[in-house]
């Protein structure tokens, strides 16, 4: 996917590690995004708005930073990981474990949450569909800037 296109020839290896550094950076900078989002989300909402804005935007931060860890994934294969592994935590929370954990560590409790609740299960799959919707959209052939060498 990244590694230059399968055109043959000099420099299609390194223009494969630049588009995968370039995908990276996008992705770091929409999970920093993320992050303002959900911190804006908490100030400025109230109640159940805030709550499940907040769960939506967690799996998009998730989705985002499977798109740092594996930049050529395909966008449905991200949002699968994102949405997979907010489940994962949510189902978790069933255990108890979380709720220990939270009671010792901020970023576990950030991370973890403490209490199960079942309509968040929703808003983690609106968050990843969110998320694919994106990367979709900006992976899409004809969303990449043209060049003098691609005209």
């Amino acid at each position: 996917m990244t590694g230059g296109g399968g055109k043959a020839g000099a420099g299609a290896g390194a223009g494969g590690i630049r588009t995968a550094w370039r995908a990276r950076a996008v992705a770091a900078g929409a999970a920093a995004l993320t992050v303002l989002a959900g911190l804006g989300a908490r100030a400025f909402m109230d109640g159940d708005l805030a709550k499940y804005a907040g769960d939506a935007l967690y799996t998009v931060l998730i989705c985002a930073l499977a798109a740092v860890i594996a930049p050529g994934a395909r966008p449905a294969v991200t949002a699968g990981a994102g949405l997979a592994f907010s489940w994962a935590v949510e189902l978790l929370q069933l255990t108890g474990v979380p709720a220990d954990l939270s009671r010792h560590s901020t970023v576990a409790r950030l991370v973890l949450g403490s209490t199960f609740n079942a309509p968040d299960l929703l808003w983690y799959a609106v968050g990843a569909g969110f998320a694919w919707a994106v990367a979709a959209l900006a992976t899409s052939p004809g969303s990449a800037p043209r060049t003098s060498a691609s005209r």
